[in-house]
């Protein structure tokens, strides 16, 4: 798909980040928060997000239930060449072929490390057999695709230009998602559920949201997520709330 594309339908992403030291060491994840933006920003939404141990038998088994599926997947971290990465070799057992040498990559790390690149560097350039390369602008290091999955560093440096780099070359973009509300004030959210179930009906392109506010103030944020005809989904939705003789606000944003 050629870079800009304008696109109908959005598509929706996976993301599995990989790493012991994220789920019990000292160090955060901050894929989630940087993927979503960058999905979001070209149209696109985040459909579910995995963290996985840097365990063989676990990672494989993932990769074969997300490769059954048809959700296009990030997967930062373990493609590296010590003996804690593993996501290289269980990509290629998930999909049922060889962890063979990729020509092309293996070229770049040659070309990068000369000598040095032998006889423990070299081993970043085995890919699953059938794997194409994701350019790293960082340091030449590439990642690689196989099976609508798009395999990345851990390192954010490079993760992050790399999934950019995959969203413009490889989907397009389409309308972005944005959402409105209204804050809703002196009744249950039990009371909400019918006329929510009627306005859901008459706009089923969006999504109808309620979020309940706790403490001193308690409200009900009540609204809608979606690209197209959210001004008239409002309009019905406080016409709905006068009617009933519902007391809100405007959001304040």
């Amino acid at each position: 798909m050629a870079a800009g594309t304008r696109l109908e339908t959005p598509v929706r992403f996976g993301l599995i980040v990989v790493g012991d030291e994220v789920l019990n060491g000292g160090r955060l994840d901050s894929h989630l928060a940087a993927f979503k933006t960058r999905i979001q920003a070209r149209g696109h939404e985040l459909a579910w997000h995995w963290l996985l141990p840097d365990d063989p038998e676990t990672l494989t088994a993932h990769l074969a239930f997300s490769m059954a599926r048809a959700d296009p997947v990030f997967v930062c971290g373990g493609i590296g060449a010590t003996p804690d990465d593993h996501s290289r070799a269980c990509a290629a057992a998930a999909a049922g072929v060889p962890l063979v040498r990729h020509p092309e990559a293996a070229a770049l790390i040659e070309g990068k490390f000369g000598a040095e690149a032998y006889p423990n560097r070299i081993l970043m350039a085995d890919f699953p057999a059938g794997s194409d390369l994701i350019p790293n602008p960082v340091n030449q290091i590439p990642g690689f695709t196989l099976r609508h999955h798009w395999f990345l560093p851990g390192f954010p440096q490079m993760a992050w230009p790399m999934a950019e780099w995959v969203l413009d070359q490889r989907f397009g973009r389409c309308a972005v998602l944005v959402e409105s509300a209204v804050e809703v004030r002196g009744v249950p959210e039990s009371r909400l559920i019918p006329l929510m179930r009627r306005l859901g009906d008459a706009h089923p392109a969006l999504k109808l949201f309620s979020l309940p506010r706790m403490g001193e103030d308690p409200g009900i944020l009540l609204g809608f997520r979606g690209r197209l005809g959210l001004d008239e989904a409002m309009r019905d939705l406080r016409l709905a709330l006068a009617s009933e003789a519902i007391t809100y606000r405007e959001r304040l944003e």
